[in-house]
């Protein structure tokens, strides 16, 4: 941050918003803007549910971009301020593409945790997921990128073996998983 004492010009959107702790990430991709023109960005941090970028195009707050990162895929996002070539992005609460599945009775108990693990898309690179709540047959994982229903993922937490996984609900940029043979 700067400490100088010249009075910085930015656009702020009147909302303030909860912000949780961003990482830390040097990745190139691009945005698609409104009327269909392709920027590039760099991601600098990242979360769950925003992401500052470097840009060379002028963006505006409260405009709505489509972000894409080559083999992360894209989520939309909108603009929350924007200075001096830099600007940060608040994550679309991504709507359920697939029908709405009907609830299940659980097999067992789940136990409320907050860890995080490493899981793989198949075909895609590893990146880390926060994990809400556990049981011997499945957990519930917020996710970067909405996979399918019925997709299998392989999840491995830290110190123990590669799990695979099968998806069996979405909501938003939260999902159910099934531990194969669970």
């Amino acid at each position: 941050m700067s400490t100088a004492s010249s009075p910085v010009h930015a656009t702020w959107s009147a909302t303030p918003i909860e912000r949780r702790e961003r990482r830390p990430v040097s990745m190139r991709g691009f945005a698609l803007r409104g009327d269909g023109a392709a920027i590039e960005v760099l991601l600098l941090d990242l979360s769950y549910d925003g992401c500052g970028i470097e840009t060379s195009a002028e963006l505006h707050a409260g405009e709505n971009l489509q972000l894409s990162v080559l083999e992360r895929g894209g989520i939309d996002a909108t603009v929350r301020w924007c200075r001096d070539g830099k600007a940060g992005l608040v994550f679309a609460a991504a709507a359920a593409d697939e029908p709405e599945q009907p609830q299940h009775p659980r097999i067992a108990e789940r136990t409320a945790i907050s860890a995080e693990v490493a899981m793989r898309r198949l075909g895609h690179a590893n990146y880390r997921v926060q994990v809400f709540d556990l049981s011997p047959n499945g957990c519930k994982i917020e996710l970067m990128e909405t996979p399918r229903i019925g997709e299998h993922v392989l999840i491995r937490f830290d110190g123990l073996e590669v799990m695979d996984a099968e998806v069996c609900w979405v909501e938003g940029r939260t999902a159910g998983a099934r531990f194969e043979g669970g």
